[in-house]
């Protein structure tokens, strides 16, 4: 019996490392995009290095009043966030030792999504952009590609009998929420990401950050960055 491995998560504005060796460990990656979106939460906004320490970069979403909206239901509140972020990331890491590799293809990517109203767009298509100078090749699909069941295991277990999984890996995190046995009852086994242990790697403004953006990791180690990455 050939096997399958998906994880199923919402998608985060410029994601950390250990998001994409989440991606880079399964077969096929799902964005959760038709559950709620999150305020002050990593749906809109991360974190990137500075000389004066670490600084959040936010995309501005219309929220007020709009509690039970979808992260697929969040739009952007103001049209100029992606000159801006830009600029942001040009001005702190210009000086790291890969920049350039970079900055013409990830600043058009920026120019295109000022164009782009949709938070789960924009994510998405900087989350696949990341992916390919990383040399990701898993694909990644939205959960409303699938028919979406209500109940938090039961969602899950739903898209990945659907998407024909025989393992889910999940972020460490939802231990406290999983329900082992009704994916064992559906045939799937679940796997556990550990994100500990990765090993720190040449990095502007010390001292050393493992959460901040995977373009901190990308800017500071060019084409060296998957030796810093880690089987999850």
């Amino acid at each position: 019996m050939n096997r399958k491995c998906v994880a199923i998560v919402q998608s985060s504005y410029i994601p950390w490392k250990g998001y994409f060796d989440l991606i880079r460990a399964v077969d096929e990656f799902i964005l959760l995009d038709n559950v709620q979106f999150t305020r002050r939460d990593w749906r809109s906004r991360n974190r990137i290095k500075t000389p004066q320490g670490l600084m959040w970069l936010t995309i501005p979403v219309q929220s007020k009043g709009r509690y039970l909206q979808t992260i697929q239901e969040t739009y952007v509140a103001e049209g100029d966030w992606s000159g801006k972020h830009w600029a942001s990331l040009r001005a702190n890491y210009a000086r790291a030792p890969f920049f350039e590799a970079y900055a013409s293809g990830l600043e058009a990517v920026y120019r295109d999504l000022a164009k782009e109203t949709r938070l789960s767009a924009i994510n998405h298509a900087l989350i696949v952009a990341a992916c390919r100078f990383l040399a990701i090749e898993t694909p990644i699909r939205w959960s409303s590609d699938y028919e979406v069941v209500p109940g938090r295991n039961e969602r899950l277990v739903a898209l990945c009998r659907q998407a024909g999984a025989t393992d889910y890996l999940s972020g460490p995190s939802a231990r406290d929420y999983m329900d082992e046995a009704m994916f064992a009852a559906a045939g799937v086994a679940v796997r556990f990401a550990d994100y500990s242990g990765y090993p720190e790697y040449p990095q502007l403004y010390p001292p050393f950050e493992h959460h901040v953006s995977v373009l901190d990791l990308l800017f500071s180690t060019g084409h060296g960055a998957r030796k810093y990455l880690k089987d999850v």
